[in-house]
C-alpha cells in the first residue's frame, strides 16, 4: 500500500470509530429513588398536618428578622475555615472533571530543537521542529464513562458544598441563640445571688429579734453558697458558648463577641411541601444520587477496560542541516501509524475490578436510601416537635408565672411566722427552676425552626 493509501485508511478508520464515544446514559432520578427505596416508592401525599402546606420557600433566615445574626451569617461564610475546605475540594473536582474530559481529544505536542557537532575542523548544524499527536479512539465509551463519572462527581461536590453551606448557616444560628441563653441562664443566676442575698439578711434579722434559729442562717447561707456556684457555672458556659461562636466566624476565641439578653419571637409557621419534593430539594440527598451515577459510569469504565484499544499517532515536520541541503533532500516529513493493546484477563482482575464498582455502586444506593429515610424521619420529627415545644413553652410560662404568685405569698407568710425559712427555699427554687425551663425552651423552639427549614432543604438566601 503507498504512503497516500496508509494515510487514507487510518483516517478513515478514526472516522469510522468517532461514533462509538458515546457513554450509556447516567440512571434518572426516578430510577435511583425506584432501586434504593423500593419499599416506599409511593410516598405519602402530604406530612402530617400540623403546620401549613405548600411550597417550601428560600430566604428563611430573614424571617428571623434579626439583623445581628444575619451580619454575622455573611461573616461565616466569608471565613469559616472549614467551609473554605469544602471549596477547595469543590475546585479540586471541577478541574478533575476537566481533566477527564479533555481526554476524549487528541494529545498534541509541538517540539523543536537544534544540535551542533564538530568533527575536527568541520562543523554541522542542524536544527528541526515537529508535531505529534496521539489519540485514543474511544471505542466502547471508556473515556466517556470515565469523563461522565468525573462531571457526576463534581455535581456531588457542589451538592455537598451546597449543603455545607447551609448547615453552616444553620449552625451559626443556632450557636448564636445557645449564646443567647447562656446570657439569660447568666443573668437569672445573677439575679437568684441578689435574692439569696437578701433572703440571707432578713434571715439574719430576724435570728437578731428571736424570731429564727441559727439553723436558718446555715440553711441560707448553703443556699446562697450554691446559687454563687451556679453563677461561675453560668459564666463559664456563656464564654464557651461565644468562643464557639468566634471560632466559626473565623475569628480568635477571645469571648469578646456581644450576645443579646433576650430571644426573638420565633417566626410563623412556614410551608413544609411534599414528601416526594425533598428528595429533589435536598443538597445531601441530590449529592448522594449523584455519587449512584457516578459509581454507575464508572461500571461501564471496567467494563470497557478488558476490550481492546486503539490508539492512532501522527507526526510531522521539518528539518535541517548542511548536509541535506548539500544533496537536496526534502526538509518535510509525515507519518501516521496505530496501536493495538487487548488485554488477557487469565487472573480475573479485570473481571474483579467490574465486581468491586458494581458492589460500590450498590453501597451508594444503599448509601442514598438510608439518608433519604433519616432526611423524612427529620422533617417528620421537626413537624411533631413543632407543636410539642410550643405548648410546653405555653405550659412553663404558665407555670413561672404561678410560681412567682406563690413566691411571693410565701415570703409574706415567713415574715410573720407563719412558715419556716425551708418552706421558703424551697419556693425559691422551684420558681428558679421554672424560669430556667422556660428559658431552655424558648432557645429549643428557635433551634427546632432552623431544623426544619434544614430538614426541608430550604435555602437560607432569597
Amino acid at each position: 500500500m503507498s504512503h497516500k493509501g496508509r494515510r487514507t485508511f487510518v483516517i478513515s478508520l478514526v472516522l469510522s470509530f468517532v461514533g462509538c464515544s458515546a457513554s450509556l446514559k447516567s440512571p434518572s432520578h426516578q430510577e435511583v429513588v425506584k432501586q434504593a427505596l423500593p419499599d416506599t416508592a409511593d410516598i405519602g401525599l402530604a406530612w402530617r398536618k400540623v403546620v401549613s402546606q405548600g411550597p417550601v420557600q428560600d430566604g428563611w433566615l430573614s424571617t428571623f428578622k434579626d439583623e445581628k445574626l444575619e451580619q454575622l451569617v455573611h461573616e461565616v461564610l466569608q471565613n469559616n475555615r472549614d467551609l473554605a475546605v469544602a471549596k477547595a475540594n469543590l475546585e479540586s473536582a471541577a478541574s478533575l472533571a476537566t481533566q477527564a474530559g479533555a481526554r476524549l481529544l487528541p494529545a498534541v505536542n509541538v517540539g523543536s530543537g537544534t544540535q551542533s557537532t564538530k568533527r575536527g575542523s568541520n562543523t554541522s548544524t542542524s536544527a528541526g521542529i515537529s508535531l505529534n499527536v496521539q489519540w485514543e479512539l474511544d471505542l466502547w465509551g471508556k473515556l466517556s464513562a470515565t469523563s461522565s463519572a468525573a462531571e457526576e462527581t463534581f455535581r456531588a461536590t457542589e451538592a455537598s458544598f451546597v449543603f455545607a453551606r447551609q448547615s453552616l448557616v444553620a449552625q451559626t444560628a443556632k450557636a448564636w441563640y445557645l449564646a443567647t441563653e447562656a446570657n439569660l441562664q447568666k443573668q437569672l443566676a445573677e439575679e437568684a445571688v441578689e435574692i439569696y442575698e437578701k433572703l440571707l439578711n432578713i434571715v439574719q434579722i430576724r435570728v437578731d429579734v428571736g424570731k429564727a434559729q441559727q439553723q436558718d442562717i446555715y440553711l441560707a447561707k448553703a443556699d446562697l453558697a450554691k446559687a454563687n456556684e451556679r453563677q461561675r457555672q453560668a459564666i463559664g458556659s456563656l464564654e464557651h458558648a461565644v468562643r464557639s461562636l468566634e471560632i466559626m466566624l473565623g475569628r480568635y476565641p477571645s469571648s469578646e463577641l456581644e450576645v443579646p439578653r433576650e430571644f426573638i419571637p420565633v417566626p410563623p409557621s412556614v410551608p413544609t411541601g411534599l414528601p416526594v419534593e425533598l428528595l429533589e430539594r435536598r443538597p445531601d440527598l441530590r449529592a448522594a444520587e449523584r455519587q449512584v451515577a457516578a459509581a454507575f459510569q464508572r461500571i461501564q469504565v471496567a467494563k470497557a477496560a478488558k476490550l481492546p484499544s486503539i490508539t492512532l499517532t501522527g507526526s510531522g515536520g521539518r528539518s535541517s542541516n548542511e548536509l541535506i541541503d548539500l544533496i537536496g533532500v526534502s526538509h518535510g516529513f509525515f507519518s501516521l501509524g496505530s496501536n493495538f493493546l487487548a488485554s488477557f484477563d487469565i487472573g480475573g482482575e479485570l473481571q474483579a475490578q467490574v465486581e468491586i464498582e458494581t458492589a460500590q455502586q450498590k453501597a451508594a444506593l444503599a448509601t442514598y436510601g438510608s439518608i433519604a429515610l433519616r432526611a423524612f424521619d427529620e422533617v417528620e420529627s421537626s413537624l411533631s416537635n413543632e407543636v410539642l415545644l410550643k405548648e410546653r413553652e405555653a405550659l412553663l410560662a404558665s407555670a413561672v408565672k404561678n410560681s412567682k404568685s406563690a413566691l411571693q405569698i410565701t415570703d409574706t407568710q415567713y415574715q410573720f411566722g407563719q412558715v419556716d425559712l425551708f418552706r421558703v427555699l424551697q419556693m425559691q427554687a422551684r420558681s428558679i427552676n421554672s424560669r430556667i425551663s422556660l428559658i431552655r425552651i424558648m432557645n429549643a423552639r428557635l433551634a427546632q425552626r432552623i431544623d426544619l427549614h434544614l430538614a426541608l432543604g430550604g435555602n437560607f438566601s432569597e
